[in-house]
């Protein structure tokens, strides 16, 4: 098996860890080992009796039962907790999806869920999320997309990079199309929780006997350098992950899962911490755009803490982010990372000082470039 190399991550290699200021993310900000001990009441007593055992092939007992009570029926058995949700992507596709397949995703789209289906050998069917349409899913087009052969459609919803989400009719609808062919229904699910107008999406494997959910905690929840994801699938699907697993990363550490499962157990006192500051940050970012808006255009994200504007007269984005980067330090996606050229990912989830100061050097950029670009054609 040969995999594309993944664009956005070949960019982040180079730039995440050495960028002043981040407004490229798709994550909340960062909780610190200090924050957990504060805010969820964490005890030096519960690191002192961990053993470095060896973890079961789905996880421990503890962290699936947290992660079933919160967002599943209670029932461990349709869980499976993984080294971040990226290796869940992976186990599941690889288990489910054969050469010829055909399948549904979406475009824009993350890469994982992309890629790996496309490295099977998949025929892969574009869903297309389009700015002029103000990134809505359009229902009909879909619809000419499935076929009795589509095997798996796979979906990111609340979107990254786009924010969009559905409507709870229109994730049954989802659902009823899945069900129509008996196609796997892939949902990922990192923004379930972090939306903003409308309440979060019922968990879809709740409601689809063939559904299949991939969380994290690197999101919304401000965990991403603990590596903790999860799937909830049927116990058969699952079965199949682990052969795949033996072979891969065997199980997760026993010191991950303990302050995973504290994290979940009291996910709504981080959610909500973040959640406030990200509806805090996406009102800042809403003032930026109205008062630039002859250089860029935006769809309001419904959810998740990522924009995906377009960028008006630059022409090559990959430049400009390097300028932005190597000059001032901030960090911003292109969207060639997602095969659109003349967009950008913004991420507003972090630090409220740092994005203000990153949109304020966006802006100092933008300007210089629209009047070179009016000093040239003058």
């Amino acid at each position: 098996m040969k995999i594309a190399q993944a664009p956005l991550e070949n960019w982040l290699r180079d730039y995440y860890f050495t960028n002043e200021i981040d407004i490229s993310g798709s994550g909340v900000e960062d909780f610190s080992m200090a924050d957990l001990r504060q805010l969820i009441g964490f005890k030096q007593e519960e690191f002192d009796q961990l053993i470095f055992h060896d973890s079961p092939s789905l996880g421990s007992l503890g962290l699936r039962k947290a992660i079933a009570q919160r967002w599943g029926n209670g029932d461990i058995s349709q869980v499976m907790a993984t080294n971040g949700s990226s290796e869940a992507i992976f186990l599941v596709m690889n288990a489910l999806l054969k050469p010829g397949d055909e399948v549904v995703v979406l475009d824009p789209s993350y890469h994982s869920l992309v890629h790996i289906a496309e490295s099977i050998g998949c025929q892969l069917k574009y869903w297309k999320l389009r700015f002029e349409q103000q990134f809505a899913p359009d229902f009909e087009e879909l619809k000419s997309l499935i076929t009795p052969d589509t095997r798996m459609i796979i979906v990111n919803f609340p979107h990254n990079p786009t924010g969009v989400s559905v409507s709870v009719e229109q994730q049954a609808e989802l659902i009823n199309l899945a069900d129509k062919i008996g196609a796997y229904l892939a949902w990922d699910a990192a923004f379930i929780e972090l939306t903003y107008e409308t309440p979060s999406l019922p968990e879809v494997t709740l409601l689809y006997d063939k559904a299949i959910s991939f969380g994290t905690l690197s999101k919304a929840y401000g965990l991403p350098g603990l590596r903790v994801g999860w799937c909830l699938a049927a116990p058969d699907v699952l079965e199949e992950c682990i052969h795949l697993r033996d072979y891969i990363s065997l199980a997760l550490s026993p010191l991950v899962e303990i302050v995973a499962q504290r994290a979940i157990e009291n996910a709504d006192c981080l959610l909500n911490i973040r959640r406030q500051q990200a509806r805090i940050n996406r009102q800042i970012l809403a003032e930026w755009f109205e008062n630039n808006q002859e250089f860029v255009e935006w769809i309001k994200p419904q959810g998740g803490v990522t924009a995906f504007p377009r960028f008006l007269g630059i022409s090559d984005i990959e430049a400009f982010c390097h300028h932005l980067i190597n000059h001032y330090g901030v960090l911003l996606l292109p969207g060639t990372c997602f095969h659109h050229p003349n967009h950008v990912r913004l991420g507003f989830g972090g630090s409220t000082s740092k994005l203000e100061a990153g949109l304020s050097h966006l802006s100092k950029l933008l300007k210089i470039y629209h009047s070179n670009t009016q000093l040239t054609h003058s």
